[in-house]
């Protein structure tokens, strides 16, 4: 049921050393055990990306399940980073390996069990991405196929992945891509066709190219899609320091001043993310939470002083604007609509929450829908946050799976929400407060389209440019922040995930 055998039968004999005499490539080393013979066991660090793999295909975040499977398989150090690269380069460049194993099995992959599919993908990695020799690569997904699947399913794999050894990334790319324009990027960079083209209209919307000179820019942002970012950590002031992450190993971010970059070792492995003075957290998202802070707010009264968190799930911008409202003398309220994810801002916030109240000041956290917050707590709180639920086309270098997972159809949805909750948090905000919006997407319907929807809709909110305070809050080191009035951060030009913020202040 796997596949017929002869599949390796009609491939044409070709010499590996001849096709190397005649295109410069290398000889490549195929396995020379008979199938019988190979490995019957799957190696740890292949059935851990495996066990991942199909942990996303049920419905799990990557990076969320990536810890987990780690710890289950006790696997730390160089086989962890080879897990995890296989994993997620698997993720990542699915659509390429799927057209290739397409081809190589000569059959549509709709036709091959999912399970199959899994483990031709990660063979396939292995073969064009990685620097694993053909042999080993083929012997022991063959083994992993027969641990994970049936005898019969290795059979199929191994006639399979020995098609695909025939050939490296350059020539199969020559052989699966459609001929020029957006399906031939969404398949050799594996995105789908609509993102594709949606972050085409990103990048000249937002200003960041012509129209005439997109091309270049969206390759370069496709390419940045596919490049493991590197780790970065926040130093929560008042509960770490840069310096104290330094010494265990890290080195300072680009932009931001709390921010630490991890060149190896697992984050988790750090006594101050254990223990939540600090977190993993993309230094896009820092300068979100920094840049807000800094905005003077010219409310008065009894609001000055009260801030709001108003999506605050799963609490990596909330854990920083805490500390930075305590710092400030200012309340937090963190609200999150699921009783879940507000249980993780507490989890997040709890460090900081003990340090408020030594100072003085609270921290709170609630559950609610923050479509509310407009009509039940008008002009209460002087500076809030609304980091409106999206996409996530920005953040596709960490999460690879959202890409295959979001729908065009999604941004009906998301629409009305994220402009519900931009009224809510504007008319819960007091005269002379501030207001940012922020997503981890550049998609124009879901940023600058839904602020500028809003806007004209009401006669007391202006929009202020918020370059100056990214600037500030990056001590002046941030660069190519386009025209304004909004911030859009791009993978291949900052290096962070793509995050934009709008400010807009109440009048």
């Amino acid at each position: 049921m796997w596949g017929r055998t002869s599949v390796a039968d009609r491939t044409p004999g070709r010499d590996r050393t001849d096709r190397a005499d005649r295109g410069g490539h290398p000889p490549r080393r195929r396995s020379s055990t008979r199938p019988a013979e190979r490995t019957r066991r799957a190696e740890p660090t292949r059935a851990a990306a495996y066990h991942l793999l199909r942990a996303v295909e049920e419905g799990a975040y990557a990076n969320l399940e990536l810890p987990k499977v780690l710890r289950r398989s006790h696997l730390a150090g160089r086989d962890a980073a080879f897990t995890t690269e296989l994993a997620f380069g698997t993720l990542r460049h699915r659509a390429f390996y799927d057209a290739v194993i397409a081809v190589a099995a000569d059959r549509p992959i709709t036709a091959i069990d999912g399970r199959v599919l899994d483990v031709l993908r990660l063979g396939a990695h292995q073969l064009l991405a990685m620097r694993v020799p053909d042999h080993a690569a083929v012997d022991q997904t063959v083994g992993l196929a027969r641990a994970v699947v049936s005898q019969g399913a290795g059979g199929f794999v191994n006639a399979v992945l020995r098609r695909i050894s025939e050939g490296d990334r350059e020539s199969w790319l020559v052989r699966v891509r459609p001929p020029g324009g957006v399906a031939a990027l969404a398949l050799e960079y594996s995105h789908p066709e609509w993102v594709v083209t949606a972050l085409r209209g990103a990048l000249v919307g937002h200003g960041t190219a012509t129209a005439e000179a997109v091309d270049d820019q969206l390759e370069a942002l496709l390419r940045a899609d596919n490049d493991p970012p590197r780790v970065a950590l926040v130093a929560r002031p008042g509960l770490t320091t840069v310096d104290e992450l330094i010494a265990q190993g890290g080195r300072p971010g680009r932009w931001a001043p709390t921010a630490v970059l991890l060149d190896s070792g697992q984050p988790g492995d750090l006594p101050e993310v254990r223990d939540g003075r600090a977190a993993v957290q993309d230094e896009g998202s820092q300068l979100v939470a920094l840049a807000l802070a800094a905005v003077p707010s010219e409310a008065t009264g009894v609001t000055a002083g009260r801030w709001l968190d108003l999506c605050a799930g799963p609490g990596g911008k909330a854990g920083l604007l805490a500390v930075l409202a305590s710092a400030a003398g200012a309340d937090l309220v963190a609200n999150e609509v699921s009783e879940h994810r507000a249980d993780l801002v507490r989890a997040t916030l709890a460090p900081a929450i003990a340090a408020a109240v030594e100072r003085g000041s609270t921290i709170e956290v609630r559950t609610g829908d923050g479509r509310d917050y407009g009509a039940e707590e008008p002009g209460t709180y002087d500076r809030v946050l609304v980091d409106a639920p999206c996409t996530g086309l920005g953040a596709l270098r960490r999460r690879p799976e959202a890409r295959w997972r979001r729908q065009p159809g999604d941004l009906t949805a998301l629409g009305p929400l994220q402009r519900d909750l931009l009224r809510s948090a504007l008319d819960a905000t007091a005269p002379g407060g501030v207001v940012g919006y922020a997503t981890c997407s550049p998609h124009l319907a879901e940023t600058s389209f839904v602020v500028r929807d809003v806007v004209k809709r009401r006669d007391d909110v202006e929009i202020l440019d918020a370059r100056p305070f990214f600037t500030q809050a990056s001590n002046g080191a941030l660069i190519d922040l386009g025209n304004g009035p909004f911030v859009q951060l791009w993978p291949h030009v900052h290096g962070t995930d793509g995050m934009f913020f709008a400010l807009l202040r109440r009048r």
